[in-house]
């Protein structure tokens, strides 16, 4: 069965011969996986921007990434490089480069350390970047164009309004400026609502199959920001760019990504049309009951743990969870299953090859 199909049938809460698989790697990890097969060096990008996607299609992954959007800055350090250990990008927000140690070696991560919007008065003579560069879409293009008629392309527009807003204006500042100065929160969130939003219609009239939006709104145990604020912040631009792009090709398909706990306002995603739910972290959230209570409205991608099973786990236990996801999220279809994140360089190899063999050599018949 070809991956896009296998996709299609999933997402249709059909059962395809084995459940659809995704993986995205931060770059560190990307080269430990490709040095250990032998492969030359390549730069990698997780939201697969320049990405050749060879580690994706080697390990059997169903669904390929091309990103566009503010959230390429996280990895935009040769592009707007001032010093090689800090950066600002095209939005005017400054980075710093941080680096980490691990068993298996040193990661880098960036932090955000400048907001363009810090002041009040800079938010009406702000301007975006043009979201309508050709450039922007090139790898998108090209993207659909060599591998569309095999694997399920997925136009990645995360960090959609929340993120890119915070960023820009400073996370303190936005949280409290919700409850103090709601009208300029709106003036701040459409600067991203709109850029993104035409990222979005512009991706959808690529061809993609599904379009990822997103904002991290929860924390492990609870949601960053209440859901009344998500409903009166954010509940109404998403609803609008969804059916933008259900009119735009009514077949397409639309993923939400927020990490933690936002079970609160899962009723409400379904409500304005969602179709997939990214990344459903099983230590916030439990995705057996996700799927007993919304899975004949909604689809789940993820629910592999990256908190402790994936690095500090065992291959049996990697395995173990592997097979009760598939038995259980997975069931009736309504499953892409992965981590919950990019995987990380903490990651043993033998975790990983564990959790892609149990996908990869379990078929729906073998569950039962």
């Amino acid at each position: 069965m070809k991956p896009r199909e296998r996709v299609r049938l999933a997402l249709n809460h059909e059962e395809p011969d084995r459940c659809p698989l995704q993986l995205s790697f931060t770059p560190e990890f990307a080269d430990r996986l490709r040095a250990s097969l032998g492969l030359r060096p390549e730069a990698h990008n997780p939201h697969g921007r320049g990405n050749s996607y060879l580690l994706e299609r080697l390990t059997g992954c169903d669904l390929l990434l091309t990103s566009v959007g503010w959230a390429n800055s996280y990895y935009a350090t040769g592009l707007y490089s001032q010093d090689g250990l800090s950066y600002v990008d095209e939005w005017g927000v400054g980075w710093r480069n941080v680096e980490y140690e691990t068993r298996f070696g040193r990661g880098c991560y960036t932090e955000i350390v400048g907001h363009p919007l810090a002041d009040d008065r800079a938010i009406d003579s702000y301007r975006a970047p043009d979201p309508d560069r050709p450039e922007l879409y090139a790898e998108a293009r090209r993207t659909v164009e060599q591998f569309g008629g095999e694997y399920w392309i997925v136009g990645v527009v995360v960090t959609t309004i929340f993120e890119t807003a915070w960023a820009l204006r400073g996370l303190e500042r936005t949280l409290l400026d919700m409850v103090r100065a709601p009208e300029l929160v709106d003036r701040l969130f459409d600067i991203p609502f709109k850029y993104h939003l035409q990222v979005a219609r512009n991706l959808a009239g690529l061809g993609v199959d599904m379009i990822w939006l997103g904002d991290d709104v929860g924390a492990q145990d609870r949601m960053l920001i209440s859901p009344a604020h998500w409903r009166r912040f954010l509940k109404p631009r998403m609803a609008e760019i969804i059916a933008t792009l259900k009119k735009i090709n009514p077949a397409i398909k639309v993923a939400y990504h927020s990490d933690g706990n936002i079970y609160p306002i899962i009723p409400d995603l379904v409500e304005i049309g969602l179709d997939v739910l990214n990344p459903v972290q099983p230590r916030s959230m439990d995705p057996a009951r996700l799927k007993r209570e919304f899975g004949d409205r909604l689809c789940f991608w993820g629910t592999v743990d990256l908190q402790y099973t994936l690095p500090f786990g065992t291959p049996d236990e990697v395995r173990s969870e592997v097979l009760e996801r598939l038995g259980t999220v997975g069931r009736q279809g309504g499953l892409i299953i992965g981590p919950t994140h990019h995987l990380q360089l903490d990651v043993p190899l033998e975790n990983f090859w564990a959790m892609v063999g149990a996908v990869r050599n379990t078929s729906y018949r073998d569950l039962g």
